[in-house]
């Protein structure tokens, strides 16, 4: 799963959210090394394992996550409890949030199909596919196959997330709390 598919996921499934967290907080506990029953040299000493962040302290994720706050009020929408407006509402708040979410990723990320072509459009397949293109159903057969396209298919063309510039305190606030 890539970074951003994860990211995602923990934004999206509050369940996967909290084992994610409570994996990082059992991961950054010190390992302890197995003493041998055989006389052996002794093990080296073990560093305690950390969740992998950039060196500013801060990690890609999150910063991405700021930014889609920040500048389209996912996380507003996303914690906010949606049964009781009407699907119109639900939709007006929508709109400006996907427009604003979809500017940071394309800022961000520069995301382009991987086939330029549109979805139930006939695609032959002439050489051995890499993982830029999964092959299902009929179309799952040897080079020189037809299928149809069902998705064309999401990449990245940059990855340019903005440097945390923060201190360690604040690498995990993702918007302030704000008081008028």
């Amino acid at each position: 799963m890539g970074r951003f598919s994860l990211a995602w996921r923990i934004l999206t499934d509050g369940g996967f959210a909290q084992l994610v967290q409570q994996r990082l907080a059992a991961v950054t506990e010190p390992v302890v090394a197995a003493v041998p029953a055989v006389a052996a040299p002794a093990p080296a000493p073990v560093r305690p394992v950390t969740p992998p962040q950039a060196a500013s302290g801060r990690s890609d994720a999150l910063s991405l996550l700021a930014a889609l706050q920040r500048e389209g009020r996912l996380l507003d929408f996303l914690q906010e409890p949606i049964d009781g407006y009407a699907d119109a509402q639900v939709g007006a708040a929508v709109r400006d949030i996907h427009r604003n979410c979809a500017a940071v990723i394309e800022r961000q990320f520069a995301v382009r199909p991987v086939l330029d072509q549109p979805e139930g459009s006939s695609v032959t397949i002439n050489q051995p596919v890499g993982p830029q293109i999964r092959l299902t159903g009929a179309a799952a057969g040897a080079a020189g196959s037809t299928g149809r396209l069902v998705h064309p298919g999401w990449q990245a063309t940059k990855c340019e997330l903005p440097l945390w510039q923060g201190d360690a305190t604040a690498a995990k606030i993702l918007a302030p709390a704000e008081i008028g």
